[in-house]
């Protein structure tokens, strides 16, 4: 019998870094995510192939039930060895999968790019969840780890708060319609940003994060609820403030994009992937003068 299962993408719009501390973070789910398709197999085999958004395989194997078992790769490949540890994990949480099963036919397909990091490791890893009926958070901590914000968006269709308090994961769907979204643009960087290296970075850095994780709660707090553009634009300049005292990084702005009229601000791990723009007009040609082709406006990326 054939499943199919669907998680939406991520962008992380504040709390970033410091949501693994406990502040409140405001996401947004995307149009974009990633189907995975179950199909019946045999031989005690996966036949696993992954199809970027093009239709482009970007990854094909095929993993005995063995190797999920033992958590064993002898063939030296990074990706078939994360996958094959997801697996091994999931089948720790649910044996049954590999127990009452022959073998599978899988296939993954992206909606987006890979290379954006909207979420290709965290739509996987939620969509593995639906499929053996575990805990996607559980399955996280135990595989990538991360605060699981992304888990949240992956999950739900509406903007989202993403809070962890006692190692719990809280999250509340909220309302965020303001009538600027029409400024409001997404621009790819055209780098992925290793997230896991980033967050490491922070945790070396944090030293007395308790008492910004108000300040920055606060900002989130008005930036949600503001109505008037140039409310949220300052919002958003003084959580870049913050994060890059945090961080002990410059801004993306000061960083690449001095002389843009209006604000941007960095999105997830900064220095790669997304960063979040405001312009009274469609910024499009300004970035692609300076060698960014993405440029998403917000209707278009966001449920």
């Amino acid at each position: 019998m054939k499943q199919k299962f669907y998680s939406n993408g991520k962008l992380l719009i504040t709390g970033e870094y410091v949501v693994l501390d406990g502040a409140k973070a405001f996401a947004l789910p995307t149009k974009f995510g990633q189907n995975l398709i179950i199909e019946e197999g045999e031989n005690n085999l996966i036949y696993w192939k992954s199809y970027d958004y093009d239709g482009s395989i970007w990854f094909e194997s095929t993993i005995p039930f063995s190797s999920i078992i033992d958590k064993k790769n002898y063939d030296e490949d990074n990706i078939k060895t994360t996958l094959i540890e997801i697996l091994h994990e999931a089948y720790q949480l649910n044996s049954s999968f590999i127990t009452e099963s022959k073998g599978y036919t899988i296939t993954t397909e992206l909606t987006f790019p890979k290379f954006w990091g909207l979420g290709t490791s965290s739509t996987l890893i939620n969509n593995i969840a639906q499929w053996l009926k575990i805990d996607a958070y559980e399955l996280l901590k135990k595989s990538f780890g991360g605060s699981g914000y992304d888990l949240a968006c992956a999950q739900n269709n509406t903007p989202i708060t993403y809070q962890i308090v006692k190692n719990k994961p809280i999250v509340e769907s909220i309302k965020f319609q303001p009538n600027f979204t029409k400024n409001i643009f997404f621009i790819y960087l055209n780098k992925k940003q290793n997230s896991k290296a980033a967050i490491s970075s922070y945790l070396n850095k944090r030293n007395s994060i308790e008492i910004k994780i108000n300040t920055i709660n606060t900002i989130t707090q008005n930036i949600i609820k503001t109505k008037k553009l140039k409310e949220f634009e300052l919002a958003l300049q003084k959580h870049e403030i913050e994060m890059s005292k945090i961080l002990e990084l410059e801004t993306v702005q000061k960083l690449l994009f001095k002389d843009f009229n209006g604000t941007i601000k960095s999105l997830g791990a900064w220095g790669g992937d997304f960063v979040l723009a405001i312009s009274e007009e469609n910024p499009t040609s300004y970035f692609n003068n300076l060698g960014y082709e993405t440029v998403i406006p917000f209707e278009k990326m966001i449920l």
